[in-house]
């Protein structure tokens, strides 16, 4: 599964985070045979290329896949638009980017693919869970990256005030699972869980291990418009 021609598309995947809730840094935590983050760019990889991870100022990393890219956030505490604007403008000359966390322990090429397809000329194709945006896990255009500098000089931190005013193309449950791979591939949507607390990370393990990493319900499709342009602002939350 790889970007058509003229398609192209690099990866990014925000490690730097302070993961106060979960005690520790969430790009260690062991995951099967490496660590979450490994298996967060193993998702992106067969997608899109690079991949770049991006860290705070000076934080060590575990192992990467080989063919990874690192790239580090200018200033420290100034939160993941601060790693996409790094991301971005590592990623020079690539049209499209597709931003994950590195939390995201069964993300999966699939619905990595439905996010990049739904882009189209759109400036972002961003998720929307049980009616809450997911910034984190989206598709976005780096022509973005001038407004991406502009809030952050700015003094702004939330990575729903660089979709505010834009082209989005929402995408709820309805619309990701009518992509036949994803339904496939990840019928309950799981990949678009994270985890943020140890209980959280010791859930997911379970879950791996006993094959059984879907939630217990695949979410209803909702009626009305699966995926659109347009999103009332107090939906745009980060």
């Amino acid at each position: 599964m790889t970007p058509g021609p003229g398609v192209a598309a690099a990866g990014i995947v925000l490690a730097g985070g302070r993961s106060t809730r979960m005690g520790r840094a969430k790009a260690d935590l062991p995951w099967g045979d490496g660590t979450l983050l490994a298996a967060v760019v193993a998702a992106l990889a067969p997608v899109v290329a690079p991949v770049i991870v991006v860290r705070a100022p000076g934080q060590a990393l575990p192992p990467l896949p080989a063919g990874t890219r690192v790239a580090e956030d200018r200033a420290a505490g100034r939160g993941p638009l601060e790693g996409i604007h790094a991301g971005m403008a590592a990623a020079a000359g690539v049209p499209r980017v597709v931003v994950a966390a590195t939390d995201l322990p069964f993300l999966g090429p699939a619905l990595v693919a439905r996010l990049l397809d739904a882009l189209g000329d759109a400036d972002a194709a961003v998720p929307v869970v049980s009616g809450r945006p997911q910034p984190l896990l989206a598709a976005y255009r780096t022509d973005l990256l001038p407004e991406v500098a502009r809030l952050l000089d700015a003094g702004e931190r939330r990575v729903g005030a660089l979709l505010a005013g834009r082209r989005v193309t929402w995408l709820d449950e309805a619309a990701l699972l009518a992509d036949p791979a994803v339904r496939a591939a990840d019928p309950g949507l799981a990949g678009l869980a994270d985890i943020d607390t140890p209980g959280d990370l010791r859930a997911a393990q379970s879950k791996r291990e006993t094959g059984t990493s879907s939630p217990d319900a695949t979410p209803v499709p909702s009626s009305g418009s699966h995926a659109s342009t347009r999103a009332p602002a107090s939906e745009v939350i980060a």
